[in-house]
């Protein structure tokens, strides 16, 4: 058994390695494989300042380990462990690959590691800690429960999060007449504008910066890379997933929800394509929606920004969808587990990611 860094030919190989884990698995979809490829190539924007090292672990020349050790300029002190795949639970071979990342760490004078986060939280955080017999949603990771095994084993924190969940066919407004008549009166809530996406991307980006400068593992966008992250994605939706509130014609926040797709890509299948077709047919079959991320400036939270978002959604999604879904919130973070308790039916699903600090 052996770690390989992965170079010219080994990358196509580590690339189909992870291809490989989402094939015929009745509860995992592909949708990262894509913008993985562009990052192992050299194509995509976060290639200017993010040092990437491929790694995998060989056995019997099957590769049953891969990693891709990931080092972001603007989160210096952290060397990640991200885009973690393993075949079978293997302590062994994981411990080549956490002995391989504490080296890299230490080249790069960063002092912490993580697991699970994918270079940026715009891409992916978190293993999922529960509801393993259940499908894995668009934009959502799904993988066996060893993957938490092999960081808590090996000395890392522990991070706790939670998503939430709602039928929406018996759900009442989540506001009354009285109160939207009053947040009329402060905000206005728009959908983007795809014929300057460009424009409304940057929008996004600046609001992002702005609301989330605090959060665990966040640093700080640039418009192009989140550009990059969208232009695809745009195929799939529609003006109405990407909301903006105003107040005084200012944008002081915005909500990202969307279809679940993964209703739509077969057992086998990545998002590509295809997804896109099927999204123009058969958009009607998607029975879940989900809010994927809500941001708002700091001084214009607990004053009714969130409230508009979330009625402007109820109005765009009733009678359309019959589940809500959210994406992870972090379990400490009292005023957003709140809100999702007050709208949301009950907690759905446990996610966990890791740090750890090297002496």
């Amino acid at each position: 058994m052996e770690l390989i860094i992965a170079k010219n030919d080994n990358i196509k190989n580590f690339l189909e390695f992870y291809k490989k884990q989402y094939l015929n698995h009745d509860l995992k979809r592909d949708t990262l494989s894509g913008m993985l490829k562009n990052i192992l190539f050299g194509r995509s924007v976060l290639n200017k300042s993010v040092d990437i090292e491929p790694v995998m672990v060989v056995n019997n020349e099957e590769i049953i380990m891969a990693a891709l050790l990931a080092h972001a300029e603007r989160m210096p002190e952290y060397l990640q462990i991200s885009f973690f795949e393993s075949e079978g639970y293997n302590m062994e071979a994981f411990n080549l690959i956490l002995e391989r990342a504490v080296e890299k760490a230490r080249e790069k004078k960063a002092f912490k590691l993580t697991g699970s986060l994918n270079i940026h939280v715009n891409y992916g955080l978190g293993f999922l800690a529960s509801g393993f017999d259940t499908r894995q949603s668009f934009g959502s990771p799904y993988n066996p429960d060893f993957y938490n095994d092999y960081f808590e084993k090996s000395g890392f924190q522990t991070i706790n999060m939670v998503s939430y969940k709602k039928d929406m066919v018996n759900s009442p407004p989540l506001i009354s007449e009285e109160v939207r008549e009053k947040l009329k009166k402060t905000y206005t809530v728009r959908e983007a504008n795809f014929r300057n996406f460009k424009q409304e991307i940057e929008i996004y980006t600046k609001i992002n910066n702005e609301a989330f400068s605090n959060h665990l593992f966040y640093y700080t966008r640039k418009t192009e890379e989140d550009y990059e992250l969208f232009k695809d994605l745009k195929y799939l939706m529609k003006e109405e997933n990407l909301l903006f509130v105003e107040k005084s014609g200012q944008t002081v926040g915005f909500m990202l929800w969307y279809p679940d797709y993964n209703e739509l890509i077969e057992k086998g299948q990545s998002v590509g394509i295809k997804t896109v077709i099927k999204n123009k047919l058969f958009s009607h079959k998607i029975k879940t929606f989900k809010i994927v991320e809500i941001g708002v400036i700091p001084a214009e939270r607990n004053k009714g920004a969130i409230l508009a978002l979330f009625d402007y959604c109820y109005k765009c999604t009733r009678g359309r969808y019959e589940t809500m879904e959210s994406s992870w919130i972090l379990a400490d973070n009292i005023k957003s587990k709140s809100f999702g308790i007050k709208w949301a039916d009950e907690e759905f699903k446990q996610y966990k990611a890791y740090v750890k600090d090297l002496v």
